[in-house]
């Protein structure tokens, strides 16, 4: 019997040979893989730093947009104001012109007897102005005839 425990023994020492061959070689398979692990988590925090620096950039830019749409926006506010009030003042001319003619419309209306004869009185005014103008035309071009006429006699009686 005592054979049996040193080969139980034997066998026990064995099988604990092999654990410890097998668990030194997952160990060092392990710590390959956690090797690698590192370097691609340097790698990850590498990216996120550049990521970081990146989304902070981003976020000032977006920052001073922000800023200067809100400045354009007030300037736009401003600008419809003055549109808007361009537009009630175009409106207070319109409904001005509407008036003066509808008031005009009226007086034509009640006065149109007088405006037929003013217009009438008008004509023959400026027909007896074309008379005055054509008899004006006249004398003067007898005039201008006339002296040269006499300039022409003049020269005749030079000549002789």
């Amino acid at each position: 019997m005592e054979i049996v425990l040193y080969v139980a023994a034997l066998v026990a020492a064995i099988a604990f040979l092999i654990l410890c061959v097998s668990l030194g070689m997952t160990l060092f398979t392990v710590k390959d893989t956690v090797k690698d692990l590192t370097k691609v988590l340097g790698d990850i925090e590498g990216q996120m730093q550049g990521i970081t620096r990146e989304t902070t950039f981003l976020l000032e830019k977006t920052n001073s947009l922000a800023e200067d749409i809100q400045d354009k926006s007030q300037q736009l506010n401003t600008v419809v104001g003055a549109v808007k009030g361009i537009g009630e003042s175009v409106n207070g001319l319109n409904n001005s012109v509407q008036r003066i003619t509808s008031s005009v419309a009226t007086s034509v209306e009640t006065n149109k007897d007088q405006i037929a004869q003013v217009v009438q009185w008008s004509n023959v005014a400026m027909g007896i102005a074309d008379k005055w103008k054509e008899r004006k035309t006249d004398e003067v071009q007898i005039t201008t005839l006339t002296s040269d006429e006499a300039q022409k006699k003049r020269f005749w009686k030079r000549s002789k």
